[in-house]
């Protein structure tokens, strides 16, 4: 999930979500509920919705989405922001000067040298994700930008990229893939029957799943958990949702004392008896 990676990210960096600017490259669905998504994180750091959205900019096929397009819908609107009508990357980068640069466009190579270049001239560690897959979709790979960036990325993609070398450090590229999170809030779901499930919850997973990535993985380029023990890690996650959304009064069930035992006691075990 986008937003874990980012939280990574910016734990590493040391800075707050609200500060950020982010540019997507692609408005479709997959672009807008990411943008959606960032927008209610931060309106939790006390940003008006209208700040948030503010800090938001997406850019597809035809430019840069500001008030002249005429071709917008009403949820890509929101996100026009005046500017001049633009079709050049590199030169909305330079103009908005994002901090993180989204990939949704399914242009594979779409982030060429020039644009990781431009976002590496504004930002000392820029965080770019290129999550179009599959890989010959992506619009960028690992080595393209940890090589562009002069090491400096912090990368994810929608696919696994191999680990890189680069001046004697060894990168491994991190996953963007939902299966960190969606299993998590089904789990959290099932179990304590929330009244409603809201952004909120996604963004106590994607912290939960942040909270994940230890010191020694975010050295290796990581900003999502491994992979080795994927069920321990959704399990954990589930559980910080499970509680978030006691604490929040959306759970219909009765809090239990024990919270990962009442979890782990539901779960499917997949071991059949031998006759």
């Amino acid at each position: 999930m986008t937003l874990a990676g980012i939280t990574t990210a910016l734990q590493i960096i040391d800075k707050a979500l609200i500060e950020q600017r982010v540019l997507f490259l692609g408005a479709g669905s997959a672009g807008l509920g990411i943008a959606n998504l960032i927008v209610s994180a931060m309106q939790l750091q006390d940003l008006s919705q209208q700040e948030a959205r503010s800090r938001v900019s997406l850019f597809d096929i035809n430019g840069l989405l500001e008030p002249s397009r005429t071709d917008l819908s009403p949820e890509q609107q929101v996100f026009a922001h005046k500017a001049p009508p633009s079709k050049d990357l590199v030169a909305t980068i330079e103009r908005v000067k994002p901090t993180i640069l989204v990939g949704v466009s399914t242009t594979g190579g779409a982030f060429n040298q020039r644009v990781v270049a431009a976002m590496s001239r504004i930002n000392e560690r820029p965080i770019i994700f290129a999550l179009s897959n599959p890989t010959q979709k992506a619009e960028c790979s690992a080595e393209q930008a940890y090589a562009w960036s002069g090491g400096r990325a912090l990368f994810a993609a929608g696919v696994q990229f191999p680990d890189m070398k680069l001046n004697g450090r060894t990168f491994h590229p991190g996953q963007a893939n939902n299966f960190y999170i969606f299993p998590a809030v089904g789990l959290a779901t099932y179990v304590c029957r929330p009244r409603r499930l809201t952004d909120a919850c996604f963004i106590a997973a994607a912290q939960a799943s942040s909270d994940q990535v230890g010191p020694e993985l975010r050295a290796k380029g990581m900003l999502f958990p491994s992979q080795s023990n994927i069920l321990e890690t959704e399990l954990t996650t589930a559980i910080r949702v499970a509680e978030f959304m006691f604490d929040q009064g959306l759970a219909q069930v009765a809090r239990p004392r024990d919270l990962r035992a009442w979890i782990e006691g539901q779960l499917y075990n997949p071991v059949y008896p031998t006759v």
